[in-house]
């Protein structure tokens, strides 16, 4: 039979105290994966706010599919290496980088939290890598350059109907100190995002009663959105209204000459991000462009788009070590990450999953996002075999 006794209290703290003073002091700790900061964020804001960030269009089968594709992903890892010492730095257009991450442009960024672009941005320099602020960004070139300096900015374009305002929009990134221009090619029109329907998020709003009982149910969300500066367009400028604005961002006309006059008023690096074919890709480079984005703007454009992680292997093919190759679109941890780039990635964007960050815990969320990006991603180099991104080759992924 076996002996009984009542523990001594020195076993129950060295048991259980530990684990439960950190999670009271931190909830971070609690924090391991995307998924946990999506369910905080749905807790957090508003539904049509989380809405706005996890829908896609139509029926969202690009969307899905994206996410879903990394989940098919198969690794062939090696054995028997030393991997006690592992580099996960690359180059991004000619500057080191820890790792191989870029936080991508998203619109309405405050609407999420009122920190918005400023806290993500931080984050991203605290963690070494570039961020992207978008066209349709709620806080201006300039401000941003000034909350966050010595972080590398990247600037997010279309090429709009007035073209006169489109290099006004380009000056003032490289007077700011913008390294990049990310151009966006995929939104000839926006994208039928049926959930923004629903919720009453569309241009000019039209929130129902439901949607905004729901917002009053979220107080601190509230809170914020009522007592700091009010949404707007903050690169774009005033206009009559917001979808008069939008009419003139996005224009259905452009074509690869207007990337090649581009070229020749922006001298820094250029990225044009919205690529879905490989031949586009081609020509893309042809025409003067450092880097080419796989990516189809997050399933949120044109549904039943090709899948990014599928179409990619075709693109470095063809583009050959002319430019640079990034993939956009469902990655969501470090695992994703190194098989984006054993398919031929040189990097990838991330938008979702430090949206939801933000969402959840402001700028020590997306901190705590990249660091387990980080963690994740270190962690999938060792376990294939690999001590340094440059080994991560097609051989050790399958679809």
């Amino acid at each position: 039979m076996t002996a009984r006794r009542l523990p001594q209290l020195r076993e129950i703290r060295r048991f259980a105290g530990p684990a439960f003073r950190l999670s009271r002091r931190d909830p971070l700790q609690r924090v391991r994966t995307v998924a946990d900061f999506e369910r905080l964020a749905r807790r957090r804001t508003p539904r049509a706010v989380f809405d706005y960030v996890d829908g896609a269009a139509e029926a969202e089968l690009s969307h899905r599919r994206s996410v879903d594709a990394f989940a098919q992903v198969q690794f062939h890892p090696h054995v028997l290496r030393d991997v006690s010492v592992v580099s996960t730095s690359t180059d991004i257009l000619g500057t080191a980088r820890p790792l191989p991450v870029v936080l991508g442009p998203t619109g309405f960024t405050r609407m999420m939290r009122t920190e918005g672009e400023t806290a993500v941005a931080r984050a991203a320099g605290a963690a070494g890598l570039p961020y992207v602020l978008s066209t349709l960004g709620t806080t201006s070139l300039e401000a941003l350059a000034a909350a966050a300096p010595g972080v590398d900015l990247w600037f997010q374009l279309y090429v709009s109907k007035d073209r006169g305002r489109c290099r006004e929009l380009v000056e003032r990134a490289r007077d700011a100190g913008y390294s990049s221009l990310v151009l966006t090619v995929d939104v000839p029109v926006a994208g039928a995002r049926l959930r923004d329907v629903y919720s009453g998020v569309t241009i000019p709003p039209t929130l129902s009663l439901r949607t905004l009982a729901d917002m009053a149910r979220h107080p601190r969300w509230l809170f914020d959105a009522l007592t700091t500066a009010p949404l707007a367009f903050e690169s774009l400028g005033a206009a009559d209204d917001v979808a008069t604005l939008l009419n003139r961002v996005f224009d259905p006309a452009v074509t690869v000459r207007d990337l090649e006059w581009l070229r020749s008023v922006w001298s820094g690096a250029l990225v044009v991000k919205g690529v879905q074919r490989a031949d586009d890709a081609k020509e893309i480079v042809a025409a003067g462009a450092d880097a080419v984005a796989v990516s189809n703007h997050g399933g949120r454009q044109l549904d039943r788009a090709v899948t990014p992680l599928e179409l990619l292997p075709d693109v470095v093919d063809v583009v050959g070590g002319q430019a640079q190759v990034y993939l956009d679109g469902g990655v969501r941890s470090g695992a994703d990450v190194a098989a984006a780039i054993a398919f031929g990635a040189d990097a990838v964007f991330i938008g979702r999953p430090y949206l939801h960050a933000l969402m959840a815990h402001g700028q020590r969320g997306v901190e705590h996002l990249l660091e387990l990006f980080a963690g994740d991603y270190r962690r999938t180099l060792q376990l294939l075999g690999a001590t340094c991104t440059q080994e991560l080759q097609r051989d050790m992924v399958n679809l």
